[in-house]
């Protein structure tokens, strides 16, 4: 008889994922669900993954369990959705959390980073950031989700940035910021270049957003071939 053929066993963090992305979908309003939902939240953290179900699920847990709500984990939660930025998350796990608890130092906090990011100002968040380190940095990687975001921002606005501007948006500068520029013309298709009297300009690649004439509107384009029907009936 031939051996069998052995399966390959999952990673304990692949096992852990799936059963509690199953508990989720199957039956979400189980509190009993609730401290694998806090655990998963911790290992997102551990791991620097995200899953923005988990957490909601987790969040409206709470509000049916109020007394077995920690304050750590939301705090741990916001900052995952701020990460998220675009995404509206943020909003939406705030949705879910009493008014009482919105009302505590650290959730005001993320709530005002939360508003300055909406709005770009960029300089006035990392101040605030700065301030709640404790909050901000439980949570690996923070810093670089918010440079991406604000990247993704200035790509959105600009055709060529200044690097004063760039550099208060993700709050790098001197060397720092020049390996960070080395590393953007390798990788990521920036460019350098001088201007008089206003120092050197980054010019971002382009988009249908910082150059409108790449965005195509398909809803007021006429194909020909609809065109050509139309002069028979004119005639």
């Amino acid at each position: 008889m031939g051996r069998e053929r052995e399966v390959p066993k999952k990673s304990e963090k692949e096992v852990i994922s799936y059963t509690v992305e199953q508990l989720v979908a199957v039956n979400p309003y189980n509190p009993d669900i609730l401290p694998d939902l806090e655990n998963y939240v911790n290992e997102q953290v551990s791991s620097q993954t995200y899953s923005l179900d988990a957490n909601l699920c987790l969040l409206r847990l709470y509000q049916f369990e109020p007394e077995r709500m920690s304050t750590q984990i939301v705090a741990r939660i916001l900052v995952k959705a701020l990460m998220a930025m675009p995404a509206p998350d943020f909003s939406l796990c705030l949705f879910l959390i009493p008014e009482r608890v919105q009302m505590e130092e650290q959730f005001k906090t993320l709530t005002v980073l939360s508003h300055y990011l909406e709005t770009g100002r960029f300089r006035q968040f990392w101040d605030e950031a700065a301030k709640s380190r404790h909050i901000v940095e439980a949570v690996p990687g923070f810093e670089q989700a918010i440079q991406a975001y604000a990247i993704h921002l200035l790509s959105l606005t600009y055709q060529k940035v200044p690097r004063s501007v760039l550099a208060e948006a993700i709050n790098i500068e001197g060397l720092s910021l020049d390996k960070f520029l080395e590393q953007q013309v390798a990788n990521c298709g920036w460019k350098l270049e001088k201007s008089h009297g206003r120092g050197q300009l980054i010019v971002l690649p382009s988009n249908e957003f910082n150059h409108p004439e790449l965005k195509k509107n398909t809803a007021d384009s006429i194909p020909l071939e609809h065109v050509a029907r139309i002069f028979p009936i004119l005639g």
